[in-house]
């Protein structure tokens, strides 16, 4: 079974691995987001594989934990810091969730390198073209780094290594891994779905 963790909102319904770091889809219930996760893990399994690790299944979802979102949730990020976050990571755990968001930025930068400079315009007629998304991308890593402790401009290579070390800022490090790589997948599936095919 995958431990999921459900949040809330007011617009929508999110549905995030605990265990998978940015596996995580939305929908209008929570019926509607735990099935367009599950739907997700053919595509989450290139980051699984690209990480050396052997896929999750859809198989099987346990709810672990549902928040209440806030602002963030629906504006459309999951944003609520779970219980099960402050759990403290073994250092085994640690690496695994690093290597899980190295592997996310490994296949971001590939689909970026593979990805035509402008992007099909998205479902409600606009979006970013790649090189704006990989500013986006790059300046939101820089923020979210400022919230897991780390000062100044933090390369991704500092982030994985502070994730590895346990630190913890604002964020518990177990939450940064999963909301660092849940914002670089969305935008890897973006960019493929809005390219010319």
């Amino acid at each position: 079974m995958v431990r999921v963790i459900i949040e809330t909102g007011r617009k929508r319904t999110f549905a995030c691995s605990l265990d998978w770091p940015g596996w995580c889809r939305s929908g209008k219930t929570e019926e509607q987001a735990l099935a367009t996760l599950a739907a997700y893990a053919p595509r989450y399994a290139v980051v699984a594989r690209e990480a050396g690790l052997t896929p999750p299944e859809a198989a099987g979802f346990a709810v672990v934990e549902r928040l209440s979102g806030d602002a963030t949730t629906d504006f459309g990020a999951p944003a609520a810091i779970a219980a099960a976050d402050h759990a403290a990571l073994a250092p085994p755990e640690a690496d695994r969730l690093a290597r899980l968001l190295e592997a996310a930025w490994t296949v971001f930068d590939r689909v970026v390198a593979g990805a035509p400079d402008e992007l099909r315009k998205g479902p409600r007629g606009g979006g970013r073209d790649r090189d704006s998304i990989v500013d986006h991308v790059r300046g939101a890593e820089e923020a979210y780094a400022r919230r897991l402790g780390l000062v100044g401009r933090a390369s991704r290579t500092e982030i994985a290594s502070a994730l590895r070390s346990g630190l913890e800022g604002r964020w518990p490090a177990r939450y940064a891994a999963r909301r660092l790589a849940w914002h670089v997948i969305d935008h890897v599936w973006e960019i493929e779905d809005r390219s010319p095919t």
